[in-house]
């Protein structure tokens, strides 16, 4: 099975990041725009204190009654989010967001962030890679 590295050699590295004091409004436009279901928050100093997505929107902001333009996204972010490295394999992603019922992983090395990867990427990984298994014995059967 494949690592997050080979997942971001494909898809890029680098994701989006908004501030502490960024505004939900304002992040979810970017969100929308982007077409990406969840944003890394990120503070002064380049380190990662949260991450917010659309599902956060949903539970912590509308069904509470609250304004995304009146709201800072460090009120409804998740703070300290699971993170993994580009070694980490892609069935260890998949437990983790099982497990913890989460669909984005940041993925940092130290303290410098990478990118970020969603269930659809690890999703997308592991067609992928069955699909190469597939061809690889079908070839080897008919020789």
């Amino acid at each position: 099975m494949g690592k997050v590295k080979d997942i971001l050699d494909k898809k890029g590295y680098g994701a989006y990041s908004v501030s502490p004091q960024t505004m939900v409004y304002a992040a979810i436009e970017q969100m929308c725009q982007r077409n990406i279901g969840g944003v890394l928050i990120v503070d002064d100093n380049g380190a990662l204190t949260g991450i917010f997505t659309e599902r956060d929107y949903a539970r912590k902001l509308i069904l509470k009654g609250k304004s995304s333009k009146e709201t800072h996204i460090r009120d409804l972010m998740t703070p300290n989010p699971f993170t993994v490295s580009p070694h980490t394999s892609v069935d260890d992603c998949m437990q983790l967001m099982s497990e913890k019922h989460i669909r984005h992983l940041p993925v940092t090395e130290g303290d410098k962030i990478l990118g970020l990867i969603s269930i659809g990427d690890v999703v997308t990984h592991v067609i992928s890679e069955q699909k190469s298994i597939i061809q690889h014995l079908e070839s080897y059967i008919s020789q």
